[in-house]
């Protein structure tokens, strides 16, 4: 039961952060595509893996229950998967999105004996494209910490399984030969009463 609430709660998570990236990064496929130009890698291998990833969480989220261990192998092979994607778009750590610009109004300032100025507004510029691409590669890193997480808590609740099944089948190994021992004992003393009424 623990088990479940956090595994559907981190699945919840992936689900919310994988949603952002699939639909950024889609909005670049389009303009690709509109363009009749083709995708760069580096867009298009992390929207396929978050696509991919997105409707594996969402097919999982109340499902884990029947193989956890396959869940969690293929959580891990998403982890490498997502490392790919955001390996593709490292590019933009070192790219600025925001810079301070000029903008267009300016008023004079007259201080009199001390001289006077012009005061020109400025205002911040973001480069919408590179603050896209920036929240795609930071969202993309924390779903590989996050299916990483998941993975391993499906394959360490796999153990915890068979822990349970082998001392289940202990038990009942060793309630079957009581049986089978007192089984034979009411035989024995059957055969035993039927004896003593022939003689």
């Amino acid at each position: 039961m623990i088990f479940g609430i956090f595994f559907a709660s981190w699945r919840f998570t992936e689900i919310v952060t994988l949603i952002p990236i699939m639909g950024m990064l889609s909005y670049f496929v389009n303009l690709y595509v509109t363009a009749n130009q083709l995708t760069p890698t580096y867009i298009l291998l992390l929207f396929i893996v978050s696509v991919l990833a997105l409707a594996w969480a969402l097919f999982t989220v109340f499902s884990y229950r029947n193989n956890t261990r396959f869940i969690g192998l293929v959580d891990l092979a998403f982890v490498g998967a997502l490392i790919a994607g955001v390996y593709q778009l490292r590019f933009v750590t070192n790219s600025d999105c925001v810079a301070v610009v000029a903008g267009n109004s300016s008023v004079n300032v007259d201080l009199g004996a001390f001289g006077g100025g012009t005061l020109t507004s400025v205002r911040l510029g973001v480069d919408k494209t590179c603050a896209m691409l920036k929240a795609c590669f930071a969202l993309g890193i924390m779903n590989c910490v996050f299916f990483v997480v998941t993975g391993l808590m499906a394959l360490m609740h796999k153990g915890e399984e068979k822990v349970v099944v082998h001392r289940r089948r202990g038990s009942s190994h060793a309630s079957g030969r009581h049986r089978s021992h007192s089984g034979s004992h009411r035989s024995r003393r059957s055969s035993h009463s039927h004896s003593r009424t022939y003689v």
